[in-house]
């Protein structure tokens, strides 16, 4: 038999164990050894039932994905499922940890299912691009109905084990020891002589076809985009309208159309992409790292507050500075406002929240961070004022402590040198909203120590963000890309698109908002003030003045004044035309002898897009991004790539680097403009037939 599976027999009860670690997964070996232990399992004379539990920290948390895309093995999940459903004795799934996917699916072949209190379970595959593959969209219908198991399935989210146990999933949450539990619980079903239950053979609760019409429409624009969910939709129609086995070759026929769709590949790119993204090259596992007890936070604005909620949230206290009192005490009603709302959804308990609050305590002393072991500086986008702001860190910080800077564009490495300990500086960008975003853009400085590094990126997933090291550059990866394509942006409209044509076809690639709509949303004050500080302090590389900057100059900067690049209306944050702003814009065409043309849709997204690859490419020769998937992430998780087109660098090589290349070139020839010289890496690549994932 084979090792990760074993077959016991526990007094008169069957015990089958999974032991694969880290997390049991449903690889070759495991399928075969299940069948083995099974087959002992019902040969054994004496085993009246048979318990299915995993060994370790979890049931099985689903497929092993490394086989995606290989040769099937026989035997399948499906069969295995089969099998353990058509067993002649009872089988029990005992439940710990997180049964995910294929792990769920098991469960589901059996006639009974207990769980821990702390167990979950779900059938995540919708995020992989995929649907459940193992009898997951007919089954779970069967058992619980197609409107619960729909929302389940679509969603993708793990379900707690008292909800299950509401829901019908689980049969009952075992106090205590889990495999005593399930023992006790298989002889209770043994002694009542309890029948069988296949779910193969249960009714589905009717739904007519309006229901699959109206929960479509309820999911297309959240949805948008993405193949899985409405596939997932035509799976669960089959289970309420086929029999078993049809609605099974039905569900095989709409896995396989998924496992070879290019958003399937793009959202598994994704998958393993945030996994990798932790490792940082260069920086060995093993390096130590230092002790993050207590934050200090310069700052307490919206920036300053949603970065303080971070480490609240996740328990770790923080001592927020701020010159005046009623600049922290508006930062601190801010923050818990922010804490009662997500109370009110339910999300978090009114304990967790004054539990957070108790944990934050304010200051307008420098020398109140002396036994801070990290702190984050969240002040105005100034050079002069973030030196001051490290002057006095540098005086007040212990030694060893780690000192941050939340610049979205600003050279770290000149703000380190305004310090006595250059290896202690380094760039943690949070994203706005810093309390929502999930993007952490840490930025190492030349000076940067390994250690320091180290700690950051582990620190990053303790506070719930996905952290990505990058290079010392103006704007780092992030905003360095969002300059180039809001340039282009700006460029068409000065030719003669207009901001609404844009936006539109921005928003219709798959980007959560148009470039303009996000600048409004951003503010148009923040990039008029960069560009005005890099009019003073950079004059050789000085951007033109433009219509955005007349219309930040006349302090219509977006949705926080009413009026920006669009018009608002109070409480609704929908962009409208604005006539100002085509003033503004056909003002500046006047006074450039511009005549507008039209402009295609596929211009606007062929300018913006593969800009923003040529500068990807860029930051890559650089060393500013270690690796295309570090680009990937930052765009993902902190501007709204599409994440079924994988990111941008896995986009471009879906697209074709040569095609790029060629309209490059072109815009190139056609403009003259330095940001349409070729980037080096790119011409490599395409000259020697490979793309970014060869790099």
């Amino acid at each position: 038999m084979s090792d990760v599976v074993t077959y016991r027999l526990e007094a008169d009860i069957g015990v089958i164990a999974i032991d694969n670690p880290p997390v049991n997964a449903l690889g070759h070996a495991v399928r075969e050894g299940l069948l083995a232990a099974l087959d002992q399992g019902l040969a054994d004379s004496k085993a009246r039932a048979l318990v299915i539990i995993g060994a370790g920290r979890t049931f099985p948390a689903g497929a092993d994905i490394k086989e995606f895309g290989q040769t099937p093995r026989s035997p399948s999940l499906p069969e295995v499922i089969d099998r353990i459903e058509a067993a002649d004795k009872l089988t029990i799934a005992a439940v710990h940890g997180t049964a995910l996917g294929g792990g769920m699916e098991v469960t589901l072949g059996c006639d009974y299912r207990v769980a821990t209190a702390d167990a979950r379970m779900g059938l995540p595959e919708v995020n992989l691009g995929l649907l459940p593959g193992a009898g997951g969209t007919q089954r779970l219908p069967r058992l619980i109905g197609a409107k619960a198991a729909l929302e389940m399935i679509v969603e993708g989210k793990p379900v707690k084990a008292a909800q299950l146990r509401d829901a019908g999933i689980v049969d009952e949450i075992i106090d205590g020891d889990l495999e005593a539990g399930a023992l006790e619980y298989a002889r209770r079903l043994a002694d009542h002589d309890a029948a069988a239950r296949p779910v193969r053979q249960l009714d589905v609760a009717g739904v007519d076809d309006d229901f699959f019409t109206d929960f479509r429409a309820s999911i297309e624009k959240r949805k948008r985009g993405f193949l899985a969910p409405f596939h997932c939709i035509e799976a669960v129609r089959a289970a309420v309208t086929r029999d078993f086995d049809a609605g099974m070759a039905r569900e095989r026929e709409l896995f396989a159309e998924l496992l070879a769709s290019p958003e399937s590949a793009a959202q598994r790119h994704v998958f393993f992409a945030e996994r990798e993204v932790g490792k940082v090259p260069g920086i060995a596992k093993d390096t130590p790292k230092r002790e993050i007890r207590q934050v200090g936070i310069i700052g307490a604005g919206t920036m300053g507050g949603g970065i303080a909620m971070n480490f609240l949230s996740a328990g770790i206290p923080v001592t927020m500075v701020e010159m005046k009192q009623e600049a922290l005490d508006r930062g601190v009603s801010i923050i818990r406002r922010n804490y009662e709302a997500t109370a009110k959804k339910g999300r978090i308990t009114s304990e967790q929240v004054e539990k957070a609050m108790a944990n934050l305590s304010t200051t307008l002393s420098y020398d109140d961070l002396a036994d801070a072991d990290l702190v984050i500086e969240a002040v105005f986008e100034s050079m002069k004022v973030k030196k001051q702001v490290f002057g006095e860190l540098d005086r007040v910080a212990k030694q060893g402590a780690i000192l941050a800077t939340n610049t979205s564009t600003l050279d770290v490495d000149e703000i380190a040198a305004s310090t006595s300990r250059p290896e202690d500086v380094l760039g943690m960008h949070f994203f706005s909203p810093a309390n929502v975003m999930k993007l952490l853009e840490n930025v190492r400085g030349d000076k940067t120590a390994d250690d320091v590094v180290a700690t950051v990126m582990d620190l990053s997933k303790r506070i719930g963000k996905v952290g990505v090291m990058v290079g010392v550059c103006h704007g780092f990866v992030g905003n360095r890309i969002l300059h180039k394509r809001q340039d282009q942006a700006v460029q068409l409209v000065n030719e003669g698109a207009t901001p609404e044509q844009v936006d539109r076809v921005i928003y219709d690639f798959g980007m959560p908002m148009g470039p303009f709509a996000m600048a409004d949303l951003a503010g148009l004050d923040v990039g008029w003030r960069i560009r005005e500080d890099i009019r003073e302090n950079d004059p050789a590389n000085a951007p033109e003045r433009n219509w955005m900057d007349a219309l930040a100059e006349a302090e219509r900067w977006g949705q926080k004044t009413g009026a920006g690049v669009f018009e608002y209306v109070e409480g609704d944050r929908t962009p409208r035309r604005s006539d100002v702003a085509h003033a503004e814009i056909e003002a500046y065409r006047a006074a450039h002898g511009i005549t507008p043309r039209d402009i295609s849709d596929t211009e606007i997204l062929e300018r913006c897009l593969y800009v923003m690859v040529n500068e990807g490419a860029r930051i890559l020769e650089e060393g500013i991004a270690a690796r295309p998937l570090d680009v990937d992430i930052v765009w993902i998780y902190g501007y709204g790539f599409p994440v079924y087109r994988g990111g941008l660098m896995f986009w471009a090589d879906q697209v074709g680097l040569p095609t790029i290349l060629e309209r490059i070139k072109t815009f190139h020839t056609d403009t003259g403009a330095d940001t349409w010289q070729p980037a080096p890496l790119l011409e490599r690549l395409v000259a020697e037939n490979k793309r970014f994932a060869d790099l």
